[in-house]
């Protein structure tokens, strides 16, 4: 039997499923912030993060006492589901939720899993939040737009970890920040930051200090909002070194928003490609070593060549 295998890099242009993805986003932080008061912090709010998996978005195993558990969003099925390590499981239908709603199934699910937490119900880094518990205006779903927007994490998922494995010094995994709801990927020079201003729309300063701690280029995929209202994929500094925004980087669709303080890549840019992973691995490539050159980073000790399956990297 013949069939038509969805686009791996469908369009998805941020209008179309803005309603959808105001939801999906405050869905999300719901569930990053039980992973977040219940894991031992970790540098750069590493252990609030969500992981792209086959179906859709994982907090990975939560500790629970002696056991774990684990929340998943399938995006393909279009539940949200809560493992236990010990045999348990709930499950809610993502369709038909306000976050009110939505919040009020998780928090019961896990009550009655044994799993009794609570959580700060204030969203982060949006204006003008609503109390989770109190937001009835954000109730959208729409199955197609969320089906797509999982096959774009997962094909910017795939080539993300293939750049990181370009990199012998610290690097981040690749994983999905539910605060500003983008899929990122970060190298450190190894050296310290100048602390960090703070400043960020409802997130604590001693949170942004605590990230950016250490000197960081960094790179990832963001649905749009605000000044890009379009999906793009990102690559950014921290210090922005002098020089780095004039740096010429590749493909010839990325340029520097000065709005953003970031080299921007239109995701339609990589779509309409001739060869989208490739057109995406030059941009990521450029725009670490504008940050690399600019910054006088010890690329030779901190580089390697590109991973390959079944390959031993060679010393």
């Amino acid at each position: 039997m013949n069939r038509t295998l969805p686009a791996p890099w469908p369009e998805l242009p941020t209008a179309a499923w803005r309603e959808t993805y105001e939801t999906l986003h405050l869905w999300t932080q719901i569930v990053g912030k039980v992973r977040l008061v219940r894991s031992p912090w970790l540098n750069h709010s590493w252990h609030v993060a969500l992981y792209v998996t086959a179906r859709g978005l994982t907090t990975l195993p939560i500790p629970d006492g002696t056991r774990s558990f684990q929340i998943d969003f399938d995006f393909i099925d279009h539940a949200l589901k809560i493992w236990t390590s010990d045999g348990a499981m709930r499950q809610l239908a993502l369709a038909g939720q306000s976050v009110a709603s939505f919040y009020a199934a998780v928090m019961a699910d896990l009550a009655e899993l044994g799993i009794h937490i609570a959580i700060n119900e204030m969203p982060n880094e949006l204006p003008e939040p609503i109390r989770f518990s109190e937001d009835n205006r954000h109730a959208s779903y729409d199955p197609g737009a969320v089906r797509r927007f999982f096959r774009i994490l997962g094909n910017a998922d795939r080539v993300l970890k293939q750049f990181r494995t370009g990199f012998l010094g610290k690097a981040s995994p690749v994983h999905f920040f539910w605060g500003s709801f983008d899929l990122a990927v970060t190298r450190f020079s190894g050296r310290r930051a100048p602390r960090h201003p703070g400043g960020v729309p409802h997130l604590a300063d001693d949170v942004a200090c605590e990230a950016y701690s250490h000197e960081v280029s960094s790179a990832g995929f963001w649905p749009g909002s605000g000044v890009i209202e379009y999906p793009a994929f990102y690559s950014y500094a921290y210090p922005e070194p002098a020089g780095f925004r004039a740096a010429r980087v590749r493909p010839e669709a990325a340029f520097f928003s000065e709005a953003l303080g970031e080299f921007i890549l239109p995701y339609d840019a990589v779509r309409t490609a001739a060869e989208p992973d490739q057109a995406l691995l030059e941009f990521l490539q450029s725009t670490y070593e504008a940050a690399a050159n600019a910054a006088k980073w010890d690329r030779e000790g901190l580089e390697c060549p590109l991973g390959r399956p079944g390959l031993v990297r060679k010393i």
